[in-house]
């Protein structure tokens, strides 16, 4: 590990190797800097995150209270902002992940303007984003090293070396705020070359974790909604190939493939794969079609027909050309779909759901496990489910099963703001509470996640902010329900200035320039001075 004291030799030496030159060169300050940049490139980041990421899935196989969580961004400095949270209330980030969403990519990120889940955004976005997040994590480091290396400075200058020491071994065991990514990559943006090419650009940004789904490229959907259509798992294996060749290229022997299937709300497929062999991948996909038994006579000319145990079959096809699977084998695909990837080369899985039930999400994965025991879920917590409505049917549910008297409550209205206070409103937010440890204990879920919240955080901020400050409350609106909080809470941007980099930018100017540096933050005329530290 290097240390502010060996980075120090280590410049003093290159500067006695070039000599007068280099008069200027101040090694305390050259040595203060690689500390406060450790990560030099993506590449650095990627290899470090998936060394974290690989002990983390270690440690919750040894025992599932070990689950680890993240929160989907669309922007470096909400990236940013989780991050400091972290160390401030639970002073570490460990366990404490990034998501990116290819939702939110879409929504928000495109040059095209918001755009739908359907990889109609442009490809680049994803590892510009992915570059963007960890350029905010690395300021993160340098703002805290920054403070840092300030106070040692004050406390060297005053000959206070017990208190130089404390500092430097802060400075040397500083925890950064560069945290694994799991990096949406769609379905791939293409066929597997279009995969890999894609992939490259993600680990080479820093995502040290590729998840990828088993719809059709170019008729890709958002998980939670309708018209989904997957491919053969020949094609889907093809691409988690195209990725683990990636990693390997790069040299992140350890990366992280998630893989993620749609079946559970697809009932759709482009084309028929070949079958070789009863039985065979291929042959079960097939297996899985709608269709009907035909006479020969009744085929039409050039018409695709299946035969199935000695008899002609006629599988069920929209005037799209797609294929319909029948309406019962969405459980039997998706764990099919499970027990393939992992056999075929990824770590984790990612199984798409209509609602968040503990004990649905555990009978795919048990299944699962009994092919492939140490078998692992990323699970979306997603903002598309109503918690609420779901967690009190759940409840409504449990109490009719408990033979308990529900006469005081309308199932089909269990939404309403009048039963907030009501003992099963109470129940089904416990449950609420408890999901993520219930679903890791229960369900096989090592990774949970929320899509899009900053999405619906923004929203509702600014609907706040706006229905405030443009009506009665005026600057009121603003002072008291965001600087308020702020100040109260210890938020680090409420000095926004130095959020942004101004004292680092201080005193970079000085280390250049010396005493001819033109400095912002000293003056009292800085009015940052006003929020105290």
């Amino acid at each position: 590990m290097t240390t502010y004291s060996s980075a120090l030799d280590a410049v003093r030496a290159i500067k006695a190797k070039f000599g007068d030159t280099w008069s200027a060169i101040h090694p305390e300050d050259a040595a203060r800097m690689q500390m406060q940049n450790r990560f030099k490139t993506g590449l650095d980041i990627a290899k470090y995150t998936a060394a974290i990421m690989r002990a983390d899935m270690a440690a919750y196989d040894a025992d599932s209270s070990q689950y680890t969580q993240s929160l989907g961004c669309w922007h470096g400095f909400v990236a940013q902002q989780k991050m400091i949270a972290n160390k401030k209330y639970f002073g570490t980030t460990s366990k404490k992940y990034l998501y990116l969403s290819g939702w939110m990519v879409a929504a928000l990120r495109s040059e095209f303007g918001p755009l739908p889940d359907q990889s109609m955004h442009e490809k680049t976005s994803v590892p510009a984003l992915i570059e963007e997040l960890y350029t905010f994590l690395r300021q993160a480091d340098a703002k805290e090293l920054n403070d840092l290396f300030r106070a040692l400075k004050k406390a060297q200058d005053a000959g206070d070396s017990a208190k130089a020491a404390d500092i430097e071994d802060k400075i040397n065991n500083f925890e950064t705020h560069i945290v694994p990514i799991i990096a949406d990559i769609d379905a791939g943006f293409g066929n597997e070359e279009a995969t890999y090419l894609l992939t490259k650009k993600m680990i080479e940004a820093g995502a040290c974790c590729i998840q990828i789904e088993n719809q059709v490229s170019d008729a890709k959907q958002c998980g939670h909604q309708a018209g989904k259509v997957t491919v053969p798992h020949e094609d889907f294996l093809a691409k988690i190939n195209a990725v683990r060749y990636a990693f390997l290229e790069l040299g992140v022997d350890d990366g992280v493939i998630v893989a993620r299937t749609d079946s559970e709300g697809a009932d759709l497929t482009q084309k028929i794969p070949v079958s070789k062999v009863k039985g065979d991948l291929a042959s079960q996909y097939i297996s899985f079609l709608d269709t009907q038994e035909i006479d020969i006579s009744e085929a039409q000319e050039d018409e695709v027909l299946i035969k199935r145990d000695g008899k002609l079959h006629r599988p069920k096809r929209l005037a799209s050309g797609l294929f319909q699977f029948r309406a019962d084998t969405q459980i039997e695909r998706v764990v099919l779909d499970c027990i393939t990837s992992l056999q075929g080369g990824a770590d984790l899985l990612w199984i798409e759901t209509a609602t968040p039930n503990v004990a649905e999400i555990a009978d795919m994965v048990n299944r699962v496990k009994q092919v492939i025991p140490n078998a692992k879920l990323v699970y979306n917590n997603s903002p598309s489910f109503n918690w609420t409505l779901n967690f009190r049917q759940q409840a409504y549910d449990a109490m009719v099963a408990a033979g308990q008297d529900v006469s005081a409550y309308d199932r089909a209205k269990l939404m309403s703001k009048e039963y907030d206070t009501t003992e099963l409103a109470l129940a089904a937010d416990e449950k609420i509470r408890t999901f993520q440890a219930d679903a890791s204990r229960e369900a096989g879920i090592f990774h949970h996640l929320i899509t899009l919240p900053t999405y619906h955080t923004t929203a509702l901020h600014m609907h706040e902010l706006s229905k405030g400050y443009f009506g009665d409350q005026g600057m009121l609106a603003y002072v008291a329900g965001v600087q308020r909080k702020e100040i109260r809470e210890g938020v680090a941007c409420v000095k926004h200035q130095a959020m942004a980099g101004s004292d680092i930018g201080d005193d970079h100017k000085e280390i250049f320039a010396g005493e001819q540096a033109l400095k912002a933050g000293d003056d009292a005329k800085n009015t940052m001075n006003q929020f105290g530290g």
